[in-house]
């Protein structure tokens, strides 16, 4: 299937057109034809020459009712502009061609309607003189009369040569439907229309309402009248939702692939048409079927940040439009440069901002956006618009490599400065880090972590773990030169203190693994625990507290601790009456 939308002036016959052309009648409303001029949306398609199918959205062309013919032209490739023959170029002409220009609608055709009231090629000089300077560049011209037939074949063909021209439909990239329209049908419950750029429908998808949160469920599908179990881009499509209330969403929502988009209701873009300075401070945005009041931003020249009325689902690189409704006026195109862009909170930020914008092209470019946003999670650059083919630096961070070598970098240097001044200490704790480096999640700081370094119990330092700094390691010799030949004797409160091991150091000591500790102020040179199993293990079983004590030469104070920590780790069992075996 091929879609196009018509365009052109109040009663230039776009709908007399697309009537002659399928048989079918595009204005829906009674009022529409009482009055004989289109003001909403209407809908109709034919068989071309070649056996394809092309669908209208006939638009109106009232300039009061320019918001629906937009809506209608924003998410489809092609346009059918129509000029009367007899009147030729008019205000609502220039409108809806500035607004095709505005949108980058690249692919049209003009017909010269009326062509039995008036010589066509006045018109079509004009008409063609015009729509050479947009987007649309040289299109073919055909003359016809939706009233004689007359051109009708040739007009035919001329569709059959366009729909061959437009660049294949990408039908595996996700889905975003706006929608234009939204009804109940009797026994069916909420049914929605849109035009399908890009992607594939399935009864039975669950797809996501922008703006809420929960889930909707594809019902049913018809398309061109019929029902259909899956529709591929580009198609004009009829979705029946399950269990969706009609007050949910009307036109300028949008049914969109689960996780694929960023809303957002603050963009910054690139504008093409009235200079940015110019632009009043409020303007309405034409994206899709939606239309969003937004307050403009001047940042450079040709760059603007909008802050919208309620967030949409924008990607890096869509096409949009600002119009001023008060004045008739499409200011000009934006395409959108990022849709989640950073705050401009300091002196200097939205100059800063110009600068980095005046480098976007609003082309999705993932290398371009690590370098700008040092870290961010993979899934955000998707829902972005940003194809993503690089590997993760931890969990589903990707990081700007320069960025992630300078990471590597400063955690080197702030353990190392952590360990000068807090040398007792086994390293620095992972969130300590985190925070000082900034970063936003702790696998970060383990993915960091390299050799020589090492994390350990949820502190980054030198991977030999029982390095002691050197006031603590000589403290450490000398009570293992007065107590290694008395192991199970422990040093007095004042003796620590004597021999250097104050409450800090015996910490430290204890950490690596250079001292036992069995209680406060009381600690025995680390292979104590073995030598006292195997004392123990020589006494007749079982053995009471004095006897243990006795037989490791040892005091209460030592003992008491002693047997209690050989009784946790399974060493020693204490029996009902206070004595104990040793566990083999």
């Amino acid at each position: 299937m091929f879609v196009v939308a018509t365009a052109g002036h109040v009663d230039h016959g776009k709908s007399t057109l697309v009537r002659a052309l399928t048989g079918m009648e595009p204005d829906r409303w009674a009022e529409e034809r009482r009055r004989g001029m289109t003001i909403d949306l209407g809908f109709a398609w034919t068989t071309l020459p070649s056996g394809g199918t092309v669908a209208f959205v006939d638009v109106p062309g009232h300039e009061r009712f320019v918001p629906n013919m937009l809506a209608g032209v924003g998410p489809v490739p092609a346009a059918l502009i129509v000029v009367a023959a007899d009147e030729g170029w008019m205000p609502q002409s220039a409108e809806h061609l500035a607004a095709l220009d505005a949108l980058g609608v690249a692919y049209g055709l003009l017909a010269v309607t009326r062509a039995d009231l008036a010589d066509p090629r006045p018109a079509t000089a004009r008409a063609r003189a015009e729509i050479a300077e947009t987007s649309l560049g040289a299109v073919p011209a055909v003359a016809v009369s939706g009233l004689t037939g007359a051109g009708l074949p040739q007009l035919r063909e001329a569709l059959d040569r366009l729909a061959a021209q437009l660049p294949a439909p990408v039908v595996d990239d996700p889905v975003r439907l706006w929608v234009d329209r939204s009804f109940t049908v009797r026994g069916s419950g909420t049914v929605v229309t849109g035009t399908l750029g890009t992607g594939r429908l399935r009864v039975g998808d669950e797809l996501e309402l922008a703006g809420a949160d929960e889930p909707v469920r594809v019902r049913g599908l018809h398309s061109l009248g019929e029902a259909r179990p899956e529709a591929a881009a580009v198609a004009r499509v009829a979705v029946n939702l399950r269990g969706t209330p009609r007050d949910r969403l009307g036109r300028g929502d949008a049914l969109l692939t689960p996780g694929r988009f960023h809303h957002t209701d603050l963009v910054d873009v690139r504008l093409a048409g009235d200079p940015a300075a110019d632009l009043p401070a409020t303007l309405t945005l034409h994206v899709g079927s939606a239309a969003v009041p937004v307050r403009v931003r001047p940042l450079g020249p040709d760059t603007v940040r909008l802050r919208l009325a309620r967030p949409l689902p924008l990607l890096v690189g869509d096409r949009a439009l600002l119009r001023d409704p008060g004045r008739h006026h499409v200011s000009g195109g934006v395409r959108v440069l990022d849709v989640a862009p950073p705050p401009l909170g300091r002196r200097g930020a939205a100059a800063a901002r110009a600068q980095v914008l005046a480098e976007l092209d609003g082309r999705p470019d993932l290398a371009g956006e690590l370098r700008r946003r040092r870290l961010i999670r993979t899934g955000a650059l998707i829902r972005m618009g940003v194809p993503v083919h690089a590997e993760p630096v931890a969990g589903d961070w990707l990081a700007d490599p320069a960025h992630w070598r300078r990471l590597g970098e400063r955690l080197t240097e702030e353990v190392a400065r952590h360990a000068r001044e807090h040398p007792l200490e086994p390293g620095m704790p992972v969130d300590a880090l985190r925070q000082r480096l900034a970063l936003p999640d702790r696998v970060l700081v383990e993915a960091l972590v390299r050799p020589p370094l090492r994390i350990h119990a949820g502190r980054v330092g030198a991977a030999s773990a029982n390095a002691l700094p050197e006031p603590v390691a000589l403290a450490v010799q000398r009570v293992r030169a007065e107590y290694g030949d008395r192991p199970f004797r422990a040093p007095e409160a004042d003796r620590l203190v004597d021999l250097g091991l104050g409450p800090r150091e015996i910490g430290a000591a204890v950490r690596a693994g250079a001292l036992l500790r069995l209680a406060d102020n009381v600690v025995l040179l680390p292979d104590a625990l073995d030598d006292a199993v195997r004392v123990l293990a020589g006494l007749p079983q079982p053995f009471t507290l004095s006897a243990a004590r006795q037989a490791l030469d040892t005091t209460r104070r030592v003992a008491v601790p002693l047997l209690e920590l050989l009784d946790r780790r399974g060493a020693t069992r204490r029996l009902p009456d206070d004595a104990r075996i040793v566990v083999t």
